[in-house]
């Protein structure tokens, strides 16, 4: 019993203090398949787990190599062991001790097609010689698809623009070399009127979205809103569409000639009302004292058929000057002597006024 007891206790401490790296417990997990726009550049993601404690990066050596062949290596930390035709273009973005084995190729060749496959390594932490602890996942490989030519980007969904109001319209990238943004820009604004955000869509494509808020005046109605991006390396596309700006309704040619009336009636309503105030308190209406300054002068009126002097009936009132015949004291002699003068101080023509 004491026998088997130990022997059981053996094979429980073998488990828990067995190397730590055993082949059928490391796993990875890479992007099979994956664009690339020639002569930009591309990002691999890679991720890999093994058990027992977390490892420095120091104890750490990743390597990618081709998948038929291990001793064709696009990458490692000994610059001299890379193919000739990769040397300077690959590099490890991942931290190896936070089980990130993310590979970037630069200046994307018509050739890097892959399979490119990860392999690990432990080393030695004295001498950082490998040890005979390694394991590479070549069921775990990336292909890559070349793409000569960019995409084009994309506009969100567009909205009718209002003259004079505010307007948002957003374009769209996709790529997949997420460590270096292609730079969007637009036929009009300036960087203080457009935002990006950058999103991580899945499997190595990211999405750089520019949007653009501006207000829209007539003069833009059927111009053309470009959107251009331009990916590393050099290499652009761009896309159109063209905007239509409607106007604002503007009534001044209704509200200004009826504001222009209704002040009118107002001033000439306070006038009427001033005028009646001011002779309510006065003798009598105004009709009346009208009437009055009629009558005061209707002595200097009469009419066409007047009498003259004489008696007689004429056209208009006329008499002779006195200044006409000689002065006479003796009034009898003058009328005898048929002298048409007469006093007219004595004949009340017009009457007491």
């Amino acid at each position: 019993m004491d026998h088997k007891r130990k022997i059981m206790m053996c094979l429980t401490l073998a488990a828990v203090f067995s190397p730590v790296f055993g082949k059928e417990d490391w796993k990875a997990t890479v992007v099979k398949n994956i664009e690339a726009l020639v002569g930009s550049c591309v990002v691999l993601p890679c991720t890999f787990t093994h058990p027992g404690t977390q490892l420095s990066n120091s104890r750490l050596r990743g390597i990618w190599h081709r998948k038929d062949n291990w001793n064709e290596i696009f990458y490692h930390e000994d610059n001299t062991k890379i193919q000739d035709s990769f040397k300077g273009r690959t590099k490890l973005l991942g931290y190896l001790g936070d089980d990130n084995c993310t590979l970037e190729i630069d200046d994307v060749k018509d050739h890097d097609n892959g399979p490119f496959c990860f392999r690990v390594e432990l080393v030695k932490k004295d001498d950082n010689k490998p040890t005979s602890d390694k394991f590479s996942f070549v069921e775990e490989c990336a292909e890559i698809k070349m793409l000569h030519d960019p995409r084009k980007p994309k506009f969100g969904p567009l909205k009718s623009a209002v003259e004079g109001k505010p307007y948002t319209v957003t374009c769209s990238i996709r790529h997949t070399c997420s460590s270096h943004w292609p730079e969007i820009t637009w036929n009009r604004g300036s960087k203080d009127d457009i935002i990006e955000v950058h999103k991580d869509i899945n499997g190595g494509i990211w999405e750089t979205e520019s949007i653009l808020v501006f207000i829209p005046e007539e003069k833009d109605d059927h111009t053309d809103l470009t959107c251009t991006a331009k990916f590393h390396g050099g290499k652009s596309s761009s896309t159109a569409f063209m905007l239509n700006v409607k106007r604002t309704e503007n009534y001044n040619h209704i509200i200004i000639p009826v504001v222009a009336v209704a002040a009118t009636a107002v001033i000439f309503g306070l006038v009427c009302v001033l005028m009646s105030t001011q002779y309510k308190y006065q003798d009598g209406s105004m009709w009346n004292r009208m009437s009055r300054l009629s009558l005061k002068y209707s002595f200097l009126l009469r009419p066409n058929n007047a009498t003259s002097c004489g008696g007689q009936t004429t056209s208009k009132p006329r008499c002779p000057s006195p200044k006409s015949q000689p002065k006479s004291f003796n009034y009898k002699k003058d009328i005898d002597d048929n002298d048409d003068y007469m006093n007219t101080a004595d004949l009340n023509v017009y009457g007491n006024v």
